[in-house]
């Protein structure tokens, strides 16, 4: 899979890379210093996953990403030292599958980028734990899912688990085909957009 870096730290610039790299099946294409950069490699080049710091000058990694997948130019994945909830509910709310702490180990950062890739979401547990903690504050976050069949919701908690289309299909013996219908009609039914927001609303609920 084909992949860029982009972090305003030269040293993590770097760091990322060398890591990233040392895995077979991961190619750097290019490595950037802010958002804008990130969103010019992405349209030059056929991009799989975007490896994003949150925080960079000029255009952060939420803005960089938010064109990304309006654009269809990647998968964007965010690593970052930064864990306020307000970032996080920014990230999701563009629809980012995936959002690490930069200390998570190397094996966790290499497989959030292999999930990413395959269509899953990934964020950590203490990062889930913020989302959470608010919906404690809020009430009514599973009313989304009141008009779900069975089958709808069962395909609502394997979202909010991470699997990808693929895994969802081959665990409930459907086609993946089925399975991107079903998600299309769940988005339909709850006014979400986008698979994320379904994984959100239902662990809040």
């Amino acid at each position: 899979m084909k992949l860029i870096l982009c972090d305003d730290d030269a040293l993590i610039r770097e760091g990322l890379k060398l890591i990233i790299s040392s895995q077979p099946d991961f190619e750097i294409i290019g490595i950037g210093s802010n958002g804008k950069e990130a969103v010019k490699l992405c349209r030059e080049n056929e991009i799989d996953i975007a490896l994003l710091d949150i925080r960079m000058p000029e255009m952060d990694g939420i803005e960089a990403a938010e064109i990304m997948l309006k654009e269809n130019l990647c998968k964007p994945l965010l690593l970052t030292t930064f864990d306020e909830q307000e970032l996080i509910y920014r990230a999701l709310k563009v629809g980012v599958s995936g959002y690490i702490l930069k200390n998570t180990p190397t094996d966790g950062i290499f497989n959030a980028i292999r999930t990413v890739y395959t269509g899953g979401t990934v964020f950590q547990e203490d990062i889930l734990q913020y989302i959470r903690e608010s919906a404690v504050k809020n009430s009514g976050s599973s009313a989304v899912f009141e008009l779900l069949s069975e089958r709808e919701l069962d395909i609502v908690k394997l979202i909010a688990e991470g699997l990808s289309n693929q895994e969802i299909a081959d665990k409930l013996f459907l086609s993946n085909g089925t399975v991107r219908n079903y998600i299309s009609v769940i988005l339909e039914k709850t006014g979400l957009e986008h698979r994320t927001q379904i994984a959100v609303k239902y662990l809040k609920g």
